[in-house]
């Protein structure tokens, strides 16, 4: 088992346990890929940008199970990085948005990313006073908004209050927000030309059958200790994994790392088309009225 197929980093691995490697398999790990890159240029364009009383802000929308929340989290944690590196002030806040729409859940979430002390008071007024002092000493440039769906569930008049919001963070505090989510996000935002023209995007979507699906498995199986080269890029294992993942390298992700962890446990330190058809792995599409769900009943 020399490794060569493996990257420099994992190559040692192959002398551990078994168990010790199956950890580091199930371990998260960032997956470089050029969407997620350039989603990552299109942030920094947004803090490198000039002060500005109509900031443009993003949108990052795809698919669920495609890899926008790991986009979004792997580049808040390296601006923290250099933040800390350089004794900076941070300026980047995720924000986790609160299921149910209107503006009370929509402030809290922002106070809770801020690390901000909350009261129970229902007080709209007092929270988003609590904001202004806090933007205003933290100076934020880039906000956010993971799952911004979330708050686009209820009456229209909550909807248009939390996109006034949107609007302020640019004319009063110079921040660009960057709205995370599936396509609903789209939908409201191109309501009106005028919220239309302050975002730009940043689009996630399903992976197709061809040369970015094919290096994606490259670098998964170089990632994975195994002894063995699977050659997971090849026919039949590559179709087979495809099949599975309705396209969502979340999925794909789970496939591999399930398939590698059975390659372990039985001793093939490799993947093969055989091994993921043994995992009767049900896609995410097909969940619903899975034999597996009906045997429940």
């Amino acid at each position: 088992m020399n490794g060569q197929h493996l990257f420099d980093h994992v190559r040692p691995w192959l002398a551990r346990t078994s168990g010790e490697r199956i950890a580091f398999i199930r371990a998260a790990r960032w997956i470089a890929y050029e969407r997620a890159l350039a989603a990552h240029r299109s942030f920094d364009d947004l803090l490198a940008r000039p002060p500005s009383l109509r900031t443009v802000g993003l949108m990052l929308l795809g698919p669920a199970a495609n890899g926008k929340s790991m986009i979004v989290e792997r580049f808040a944690l390296d601006h923290l990085k250099q933040a800390d590196a350089n004794n900076e002030q941070p300026r980047v806040w995720v924000v986790q948005t609160r299921e149910g729409a209107g503006l009370l859940n929509f402030y809290g979430g922002i106070l809770s990313a801020l690390q901000a002390p909350q009261t129970r008071s229902r007080d709209t007024l007092a929270k988003a006073e609590q904001l202004d002092c806090l933007f205003r000493q933290m100076r934020p440039r880039l906000l956010i908004f993971d799952e911004f769906h979330n708050c686009l569930r209820g009456r229209s008049r909550d909807v248009e209050a939390i996109f006034a919001v949107l609007r302020r963070l640019g004319r009063d505090y110079d921040i660009s927000p960057v709205l995370v989510g599936d396509v609903s996000v789209y939908d409201h935002v191109a309501l009106t030309q005028e919220m239309a023209s302050r975002f730009g995007l940043a689009a996630v979507p399903r992976w197709t059958y061809a040369e970015e699906f094919f290096a994606l498995l490259d670098s998964l199986e170089a990632a994975f200790p195994l002894g063995a080269a699977s050659r997971l890029s090849n026919e039949p294992t590559a179709r087979a994994i495809f099949a599975l993942s309705d396209g969502l390298i979340g999925e794909i992700v789970a496939i591999v790392t399930q398939a590698a962890i059975l390659a372990l446990r039985n001793g093939a330190e490799q993947i093969t088309a055989t091994m993921i058809a043994d995992l009767r792995y049900v896609p995410l599409s097909r969940r619903k009225g899975a034999p597996q769900r009906d045997a429940l009943l």
